[in-house]
C-alpha cells in the first residue's frame, strides 16, 4: 500500500486505526474516530481494563458507559491487549503515559515499548502516530531510526508524524471534537496523510513543518500555564500578607478586554501535565546547554504551595490557641483538579502528607476518590456530613468538587482553609474562613 491507497482508505473511512493507550486521552480518542465511521481497535496492556471495556463499561467519565456499548455493538469499536491487531492496521496512534523518574529525567519507556511493538509489526503504508507528551526531537531522534530499521523510508514505505494530545479530562465545553489539531511530519507526505485522518474528527488541523515543532508547541503550552499559575500562586502569598482578598484582585484585573487571562492560585500543581512536562523541555534545554530560568522558578513557586498552605491552617489554628498536633482536620477533595478522580501528582497528597507530619489527624472527603494510598499511608473517604465538619478543627479545601456544599459547610465549620477560593461570594458564612 503506498500513500495514494492509505488516503482513499482514509477518505472512504476504509482505514483500520489502531489507538494504543486506552486511557483519559487514547479512549476518547479512540471513540472519536469509531464515531467518524472507522473501525477502530483500543489496545491496552491493562487485561482488566480491556475486559471493561469490551463489556461496554467504561474507566473514565469522558466517555458514558452507553456511548461505548453503541459503539461495540455496531462493531466500530474494540479493545484488546494483543499487539498482533497492528497486523492489519492501517493507522497506529501511540497515546501512552510520558512520566517522569525519580531524578527528574524523562520517562520514555512505555513510548519505547509501544514504538518497537508497532516496529515489529510495521508493514507497506502503515501511518503512525506519536500524541505522547514528550521533549523536542523524540519523534526523529528514537522513532524515525527505529522504525526506518523495520519499515524502510519514511514518506514512502511507511508514515511517520507527531500531533500532541489536547484533553482536558472532564471539560464540557471543548471535548476532542472541538479542539484543533497540531500536525508535524517527518516528510509533507506524512504530514499531510496525518492531517488527513485527524480532519475526520477535528474541525481544524495545522500543519508544521516538523515533528519538533508540533512537539515544542505542546510543551509551550503547558509552560506557559505553569508559570502564570506559580505567578497566581505568589499573588496569593503576596495578597495574603497584605489582607488584600486574592480572587477580588484577580477579578478586577480580568475586567481589562485586552492582554490580561486569568489565572488561579491553589495548594500546588498536579495531574500529569503541567508540571511534568515543563520538567520534561527544561530537561532537553539542559542537554543543550541552556538553563531554562522561568521554568525552574516556576517549579520552586509551585511545589513550595503544599508547605505554605500547611503552614497557613497552622497559623489560623494557633490563633485559636489549637496547636496542629493532634488537631483534626478534614480534607476536602484528593484529586488533582475538580470534579475527576485522577490523583497524578495532585498536590492534595503532599498537603496531608506533610499535616500527618507534623501530628494532626487527617480524614478526607473526596466523591471522585474513594480511598487512596500514598507515602506509606492509606486512606478511606468519608462523607462530609454534619458530624465531620463539626468534629473537625479545621476544614481544608483542596479540590473544588462540585459535589460539595459549600454553604453548608461554611455553616456546620467553625474554621474553613479554602485553597481554591470555592467559598467565593458565600454571604455572611458561620465559620471563620481564610481564603489563600
Amino acid at each position: 500500500m503506498n500513500a495514494k491507497v492509505l488516503s482513499e482508505r482514509i477518505e472512504n473511512r476504509a482505514a483500520r486505526i489502531t489507538v494504543i493507550g486506552q486511557g483519559y486521552v487514547g479512549l476518547p480518542l479512540a471513540i472519536a474516530f469509531a464515531h467518524a465511521g472507522f473501525k477502530v481497535t483500543g489496545l491496552d496492556s491493562s487485561l482488566e481494563r480491556v475486559e471493561a471495556l469490551n463489556q461496554g463499561r467504561s474507566p473514565i467519565a469522558d466517555v458514558p458507559h452507553a456511548e461505548l456499548q453503541h459503539l461495540r455493538g455496531t462493531g466500530h469499536y474494540t479493545a484488546t491487549t494483543d499487539y498482533a491487531a497492528l497486523a492489519d492496521t492501517d493507522v497506529a496512534i501511540i497515546c501512552v503515559p510520558t512520566p517522569l523518574r525519580k531524578t527528574k529525567d524523562p520517562d520514555i519507556s512505555y513510548v519505547m515499548a509501544a514504538s518497537e511493538e508497532v516496529a515489529e509489526h510495521l508493514h507497506p503504508g502503515q501511518l503512525v502516530v506519536l500524541e505522547s507528551t514528550t521533549y523536542p526531537g523524540t519523534t526523529e531522534e528514537i522513532l524515525l531510526p527505529l522504525f526506518s530499521d523495520k519499515g524502510g523510508e519514511a514518506g514512502v514505505d511507511f508514515f511517520l508524524a507527531f500531533s500532541p494530545e489536547r484533553i482536558d479530562p472532564n471539560n464540557a465545553k471543548f471535548k476532542v471534537g472541538d479542539i484543533p489539531k497540531v500536525v508535524g511530519g517527518v516528510t509533507n507526505e506524512c504530514a499531510r496523510l496525518a492531517a488527513q485522518v485527524y480532519k475526520t474528527i477535528v474541525p481544524k488541523v495545522m500543519e508544521v513543518s516538523s515533528p519538533r515543532v508540533a512537539e515544542m508547541a505542546k510543551l509551550y503550552e503547558n509552560v506557559f500555564r505553569n508559570v502564570n499559575i506559580a505567578l497566581a500562586n505568589e499573588l496569593a502569598l503576596m495578597c495574603h500578607r497584605l489582607g488584600v482578598n486574592t480572587r477580588e484582585v484577580i477579578d478586577a484585573a480580568a475586567t481589562k478586554p485586552f492582554g490580561f487571562m486569568p489565572f488561579h492560585p491553589g495548594p500546588g500543581v498536579g495531574g500529569h501535565c503541567i508540571g511534568i512536562d515543563s520538567q520534561y523541555l527544561a530537561w532537553k534545554m539542559k542537554l543543550n546547554g541552556y538553563d531554562a530560568r522561568f521554568i525552574h522558578l516556576a517549579e520552586e513557586i509551585n511545589q513550595s504551595m503544599p508547605a505554605r498552605v500547611v503552614q497557613m491552617l497552622s497559623d489560623a489554628l494557633n490563633t485559636r490557641q489549637r496547636s496542629l498536633k493532634g488537631a483534626k482536620v478534614l480534607a476536602l477533595g484528593v484529586a488533582y483538579k475538580s470534579n475527576v478522580d485522577d490523583i497524578r501528582e495532585s498536590p492534595a497528597l503532599e498537603v496531608i502528607h506533610l499535616l500527618q507530619q507534623r501530628g494532626a489527624q487527617v480524614t478526607y472527603a473526596d466523591p471522585h476518590v474513594p480511598k487512596v494510598a500514598f507515602n506509606g499511608t492509606r486512606l478511606e473517604a468519608v462523607l462530609p456530613d454534619d458530624k465531620a465538619v463539626r468534629d473537625s478543627d479545621c476544614v481544608l479545601i483542596l479540590t473544588d468538587h462540585s459535589g460539595f456544599d459549600y454553604n453548608h459547610i461554611t455553616d456546620a465549620a467553625s474554621l474553613v482553609v479554602d485553597t481554591r477560593n470555592a467559598t467565593w461570594g458565600i454571604l455572611n458564612p458561620k465559620a471563620e474562613v481564610i481564603r489563600l
